[in-house]
């Protein structure tokens, strides 16, 4: 099979030939790169689980592929799940039996990782719903996309292969609108803006994110700006044209800008201690990144109707503009 699956589904098996401009590719990447519904991350841990197969044999993720290789893609069934289903908080924004769009609070972890096996937003939805995707992997059943722990907003879930995969397409191509609201330090000096820069892993801190010029990821971002505070922040909205790990985040703090209450990419309790504005009591340092994933626009995977769905700002978020605007703010566009 010579094109990209669209609808990989679990139980299933693709098969692929290569291009001849295809040879010399690592296997992983080659995959990704004809799955739209895989990440790299799932295709290494098929790989090394024995569901994937060059000329009927094991191989391993960094096998550069050759022009007469046959290869061959297994999706396991979903494993019965390992994850107990528990009551978590969460709003269900749209519901029906393809997907859920969720508004997810912050301080709430997408799916369980190291020091945090419980209480995510994954046993949530397997106690509201019972039935997800499975292509994401045993630990991610219907994750589509993900937002930091400490953003809050819109997510959209997949609960079957079909839709998963279809989503996942749509994200892959950039057909997906997100557009964010995030409060980030300094004053802005100009309406609106362009970010063209690529994201890698952190050279040195393995946790954190860059831009890496050379050999980073395509990560695209654009912003317009929509308040100023005279006590030095800016309000921002905020889309993405790619999904980098932490992608607004690096971009802005690579800006000289960084978001409002990031302790990662932006200043650490010891700087807002000693700001004048919390000495005068005015304002709070924030308890998380200000950044809140407002708005999603996506096709649906069954109907193909476009949707689009609005999240208001959270409390904690509100409090701090309001705050802000105090000391005194110039609005720099009209409100939606």
């Amino acid at each position: 099979m010579n094109h990209k699956p669209a609808m990989p589904s679990s139980g299933a098996t693709f098969f692929f030939d290569i291009r001849h401009e295809e040879q010399g590719l690592r296997l992983d990447h080659f995959l990704v790169s004809r799955s739209s519904a895989l990440s790299r991350s799932r295709i290494q841990e098929l790989i090394r689980k024995g569901s994937v197969r060059i000329n009927g044999a094991l191989s391993r993720p960094s096998y550069r592929v050759r022009t007469g290789d046959h290869i061959s893609v297994s999706i396991p069934p979903p494993s019965p799940t390992v994850l107990e289903p528990e009551p978590v908080d969460f709003a269900i924004v749209y519901e029906d039996d393809a997907i859920v769009v969720v508004d997810k609070p912050a301080g709430l972890v997408v799916h369980p990782a190291p020091g945090h096996q419980t209480g995510t937003l994954v046993h949530g939805l397997l106690w509201h719903c019972r039935g997800l995707s499975g292509i994401g992997g045993v630990t991610r059943p219907g994750i589509v996309h993900r937002l930091d722990k400490d953003t809050s907003g819109l997510m959209v879930v997949a609960k079957t292969d079909h839709a998963h995969a279809a989503l996942a397409g749509q994200f892959k191509s950039g057909e997906i609108n997100k557009e964010y609201r995030a409060v980030v330090h300094g004053l802005v000096n100009a309406g609106n803006g362009r970010i063209d820069a690529p994201i890698a892993r952190h050279s040195r801190k393995r946790k954190e994110m860059a831009v890496v010029e050379g050999r980073g990821k395509e990560a695209i971002t654009t912003w317009q700006l929509v308040e100023i505070f005279p006590a030095g922040f800016s309000l921002l909205r905020v889309s993405i044209k790619t999904g980098r790990t932490h992608q607004i985040r690096v971009h802005f703090s690579h800006l000289g800008h960084p978001v409002a209450g990031d302790p990662v990419y932006g200043y650490g309790k010891r700087w807002w201690k000693g700001h004048p504005l919390q000495k005068e009591g005015i304002i709070a340092s924030p308890g998380r990144q200000m950044l809140h994933a407002e708005h999603l626009g996506f096709r649906h995977p069954e109907s193909g109707r476009f949707m689009e769905f609005e999240a208001d700002l959270p409390n904690d978020f509100r409090e701090m503009l309001e705050s802000l605007r105090r000391t005194g703010s110039q609005h720099m566009e009209e409100k939606p």
